[in-house]
C-alpha cells in the first residue's frame, strides 16, 4: 500500500482490504465522500491462485492481481490506504466514532466491517505450495469446475464433509471423505440418509504434498493419492470488533445485517465474507456497493458530501440504493 491515512476524521472507515472493503472504498469516493481503508494484509483472497468465475476475467485472475487492481482503482480517486490492525472501536453514530490503531487514532462518522473470515487448512507441510498447485482447493463453489473427472479428497468429518462431498458429485464420481472423526462422520451420516454414500479413508498417519498430488498414508500402510483435496473443516469469522460493540451474531459468530449491510448497532455497516451469505467475490461487490450507497445515503440525510471534488465526476448521485 502506497498511499497511507492524512487527515484525522472520515465520512466513513473501512475495516478489511479485501475485495469488500475496496469496492466500497471506491463506491464513496466516487460519491465524493472521505474514506480511509484501514488493513492488515490479510485478506482470504491472497490465496485464490486463480479464480476462473471473478466476472469480467474469462481467462482467470489470481487473488493477488486481483486485489492489486481493486486496489489501484481505489487510489484512482484518490483513497488513502493505510496498513495497520484496528484495536478497538468505541463511540456512536450520534457522537462519531472513535477508531484506535496499533499506531494512530482516527474519528469516523460511519464504520464498514469487511474483515472476512479465516480458512482452517490441514496441518501439514508445503502446504502454501499445494493451494497455490490447486492440489489443496478451499471453495468447491469457486473451483468444482476444475476437478471434473479427476480424483478428489473431502478432508473432514460430519455433516459438512458431507455436503462438500455432495456438492462435487456434480463435478465426479471419485469423491472420498478423509474422515479425521469416522464415528461422527458415521452418525451424522446416519442422521440425513447418507451413511455410506462415500467411500471412507480413515486412521491417517500423515497428508503430504507430492509430484503426484495429495498424498495420505494410513496407520496400516495404506496409501491414497488425491488430484486435490477440499478442507472441511470451517473458518473462524472475524467479527471480534463487532462483537466488542455488542453488534448483533449469528449463530456461527457472523455479522447479522439488514437490507442495507447495516448492523444491529445504527452507523456501524458489514460487508463480505465476516457476513453470513454465499462466501463470493460477486456477493462480495454486490454487499460492497450496497453498503457504500446506504452510507453516502445517510450522510446525505445530514448535508453535503465532504469529500474531495473529483475532476469529471457528476454531481448527480443516486437517490437510493436501487438507484444507477
Amino acid at each position: 500500500m502506497t498511499a497511507t491515512a492524512n487527515r484525522d476524521s472520515y465520512d466513513c472507515i473501512i475495516i478489511g482490504g479485501g475485495p469488500a472493503g475496496l469496492v466500497a472504498a471506491t463506491y464513496l469516493a466516487r460519491f465524493r465522500r472521505s474514506v480511509l481503508v484501514v488493513d492488515a494484509g490479510e485478506s482470504r483472497a491472497l490465496w485464490i491462485p486463480r479464480t476462473h468465475n471473478c466476472p469480467g476475467f474469462p481467462d482467470g485472475i489470481s487473488g493477488l492481481e486481483l486485489l492489486d487492481r481493486l486496489r489501484a482503482q481505489a487510489q484512482h480517486y484518490e483513497v488513502p490506504l493505510h496498513n495497520a490492525r484496528v484495536e478497538h472501536i468505541e463511540g456512536s453514530e450520534a457522537s462519531g466514532f472513535a477508531v484506535i490503531l496499533n499506531d494512530r487514532g482516527l474519528t469516523a462518522r460511519h464504520i464498514l466491517l469487511a474483515t472476512g473470515v479465516v480458512d482452517h487448512i490441514p496441518r501439514m507441510p508445503n502446504v502454501e505450495e499445494a493451494i497455490a498447485r490447486g492440489i489443496i482447493r478451499l471453495c468447491p463453489v469457486c473451483d468444482g469446475y476444475e476437478v471434473i473427472g479427476r480424483r478428489v479428497g473431502v478432508l473432514g468429518s460430519g455433516s459438512h464433509a458431507l455436503r462438500e462431498a455432495n456438492f462435487l458429485k456434480a463435478f465426479t464420481d471419485d469423491v472420498t471423505i478423509i474422515a479425521d472423526d469416522p464415528a461422527r462422520l458415521r452418525e451424522e451420516g446416519k442422521g440425513n440418509g447418507e451413511a455410506g454414500a462415500f467411500p471412507v479413508l480413515s486412521g491417517v498417519a500423515s497428508m503430504r504434498l507430492s509430484d503426484a498430488g495429495f498424498e495420505v498414508t494410513t496407520e496400516q500402510g495404506e496409501r491414497e493419492v488425491f488430484d486435490s483435496v477440499y478442507p472441511a473443516l470451517g473458518c473462524s469469522i472475524r467479527s471480534q470488533l463487532g462483537e466488542s460493540l455488542g453488534i448483533a451474531l449469528d449463530d456461527l459468530g457472523h455479522i447479522t445485517v439488514d437490507g442495507h449491510q447495516e448492523t444491529s448497532r445504527r452507523g456501524i455497516y458489514a460487508a463480505g465474507d465476516v457476513v453470513h451469505s454465499l462466501n463470493q467475490l460477486a456477493v462480495a461487490f454486490g454487499q460492497a456497493a450496497t453498503a457504500a450507497t446506504a452510507i453516502h445515503n445517510r450522510l446525505r440525510e445530514g448535508g453535503a458530501a465532504t469529500g474531495r471534488s473529483i475532476p469529471g465526476l457528476s454531481d448527480r448521485i443516486a437517490a437510493s440504493p436501487s438507484g444507477g
